[in-house]
């Protein structure tokens, strides 16, 4: 229990909830919404139970309750109006909320049985858009920020990729229905975030293709055995932080000169990284600046 974050600055708060400092700060002193303890210094400082309740609250704020409205309920009936509205539309937000207190937490419990109740209304392709994406984006921009710290970031992504490793295995039982062209997924050396490429090959064995997932960290010159894999072999790969700006350009190119010295193949590339290539540099380069343009063009 000692690792797990029990003490919220209000930028913190400002940071999980989306709720401006200065709000805050008029939520307490108007509506005694929330009651935070002090530092010697006179700073504030807040609670897990004070997060959990201003997730809450922003959540009906949100539904279009009235904050002098809310301020009257205790926190059990704040608890049953969120419960109350909870709709399909709404579900998305509510989940995230619920993935932010696992993961600050530590919360298995509450991870798993969120996802539960997701299931009941959405299949996994719906869930990991719909809310592991914006989850993961928020994720990103809290570790940034120093609201949340690198455990935290590691436990609900082991979490989320344990889900998608299960979704994968599923379809991998399925005999492949479109044999126009194969896929063969991988990283580039020293590149280990494999979230984005594992959903990319879930979505390739949806669509009926035949893949090979090679995971982080591929030599470019152990690719060129997969030629073999299909006539028309599509590799994919995604840039996260590797190859870094300055040698992006030239890695592109060393994988004709290695990858495709015999036959031409096709490489799609995804990733923050690929907005340092110039996009006009080979045939059979192709660059999608998202993961739902890839789809499109399954």
């Amino acid at each position: 229990m000692n690792n797990i974050k029990q003490t919220f600055s209000i930028k913190d708060l400002e940071n999980l909830c989306g709720v401006k400092a200065h709000t805050i700060r008029i939520w307490e002193k108007r509506y005694n919404l929330l009651t935070p303890n002090r530092t010697t210094t006179n700073i504030r400082t807040y609670n897990l139970k004070n997060l959990q309740k201003l997730l809450n609250v922003t959540y009906l704020v949100n539904s279009g309750y009235k904050i002098s409205r809310i301020s009257k309920l205790n926190e059990q009936e704040i608890n049953e109006y969120v419960r109350s509205i909870v709709s399909d539309n709404s579900t998305k937000s509510q989940a995230i909320n619920s993935f932010k207190i696992a993961m600050l937490n530590y919360d298995l419990e509450l991870f798993l049985g969120t996802y539960e109740q997701l299931e009941q209304k959405r299949n996994f392709r719906q869930i990991f858009t719909d809310v592991f994406i914006p989850l993961l984006k928020e994720i990103g921009l809290l570790w940034q920020t120093d609201t949340i710290n690198p455990a935290h970031e590691h436990f609900i992504t082991n979490l989320i990729k344990q889900k998608l490793l299960l979704n994968i295995e599923k379809l991998q039982y399925s005999k492949p229905t479109k044999k126009d062209k194969a896929f063969v997924l991988f990283l580039p050396e020293n590149e280990i975030h494999e979230l984005g490429l594992l959903y990319v090959n879930y979505e390739i064995l949806l669509h009926g293709y035949r893949a090979i997932y090679l995971g982080p960290s591929i030599p470019l010159d152990s690719l060129p055995t997969m030629l073999s894999f299909h006539d028309r072999t599509v590799f994919v790969s995604y840039f996260t932080i590797k190859p870094e700006k300055d040698n992006i350009l030239k890695y592109v190119e060393d994988f004709n000169k290695i990858v495709c010295s015999e036959r031409t193949s096709e490489f799609w590339m995804l990733g923050k990284q690929i907005m340092h290539i110039s996009k006009t540099s080979a045939s059979n380069h192709r660059y999608f600046d998202s993961i739902s343009t890839l789809i499109s063009d399954l």
